[in-house]
């Protein structure tokens, strides 16, 4: 399986980055807007609509239509893992239906005085059986901008 990662030092401090990040709207601030999403429906590990956070066994049903070119594309993204203390917080997302044969989005956030680290790794690969995991590593062509935008927000949304 493939893996790309990225880590931006953020001048805010944990609290605010983790709250951030733990709100369906983080992840609208956070995405493109040539990816086109739609949040379709986002439900909570009982079953609740629309929850404050994110929780682990949270569901987040959406759909991107990248560049407005061809048909929406439907992903549907669990929560699986979730932790926090006071100088670290991680949460975990999977893709359980959507454009990827595997799709495991792991965020990462450590303090660092005032500031915290925020790391992105993602594994994952292509659909298409062999073929496209051996084309699975040049997916980083498409992700590194993404990235790097999304990580450029944070800054911007938080600092």
């Amino acid at each position: 399986m493939a893996t790309y990662s990225r880590l931006t030092r953020v001048s805010a401090p944990l609290s605010d980055v983790w709250e951030f990040h733990s709100r369906v709207s983080g992840l609208e601030a956070l995405t493109p807007e040539w990816m086109n999403l739609r949040i379709e429906s986002v439900t909570g590990p009982d079953g609740e609509p629309d929850p404050d956070v994110l929780e682990t066994g949270a569901e987040i049903e959406m759909s991107m239509q990248p560049l407005g070119l061809g048909p929406r594309q439907r992903w549907t993204s669990v929560i699986v893992a979730r932790e926090s203390d006071e100088d670290s917080a991680t949460f975990r997302d999977e893709m359980r239906g959507g454009a990827f044969a595997t799709w495991i989005h792991t965020h990462r956030f450590v303090a660092d005085g005032d500031e915290t680290i925020v790391e992105d790794e993602v594994e994952y690969e292509l659909p298409g059986g062999p073929l496209g995991r051996s084309a699975s590593p040049l997916a980083v062509v498409g992700f590194e901008p993404m990235f790097r935008g999304r990580h450029r927000k944070t800054k911007a949304l938080l600092e």
